[in-house]
């Protein structure tokens, strides 16, 4: 039984573990069915000229679809959910490894997200990531 199965994980834990499970799979539309119509999405730590904040699922479907195509995500791991005080709110340290596909180089980034659920669906994302290795991931796939 995995943490996001057991009884007392909150509908917020079994949200973002179902979002794990879309990205693994590469199903970027299926991932994006589970934000909200007015979700926001904010990267605190992006790097000059990316977005550090994205407004309605338009802006975050554009921003994601095509992340298959620059990361090959394989496996999850390390994955620890924190539930808040807040029903609606749970906190995710995880780390992803795969391939950058462009270059075929592994790829390894740790986060830290915040995920905040409203009617069953994403509202607030907030991803904190090392820039300088996400510069070099987007440089090393922009460079193919």
């Amino acid at each position: 039984m995995t943490e996001a199965s057991t009884p007392t994980a909150s509908a917020a834990a079994r949200l973002l573990h179902r979002g794990i499970d879309h990205l693994l799979a590469k199903d970027m539309p299926g991932f994006l069915a589970l934000w909200h119509d007015d979700a926001v999405a904010e990267f605190p730590f992006a790097p000059p000229g990316y977005p550090r904040r994205l407004d309605g699922i338009d802006a975050v479907t554009d921003y994601l679809i095509d992340y298959p195509k620059l990361i090959d995500i394989a496996e999850f791991t390390e994955v620890t959910v924190h539930q808040s005080v807040d029903p609606e709110v749970v906190i995710a340290e995880l780390t992803a490894t795969g391939t950058v596909v462009p270059t075929g180089q592994p790829y390894r980034m740790s986060y830290v997200v915040v995920v905040t659920v409203r009617d069953g669906k994403i509202a607030h994302y907030r991803d904190y990531w090392d820039p300088l290795a996400a510069a070099d991931t987007i440089r090393a796939g922009s460079d193919a």
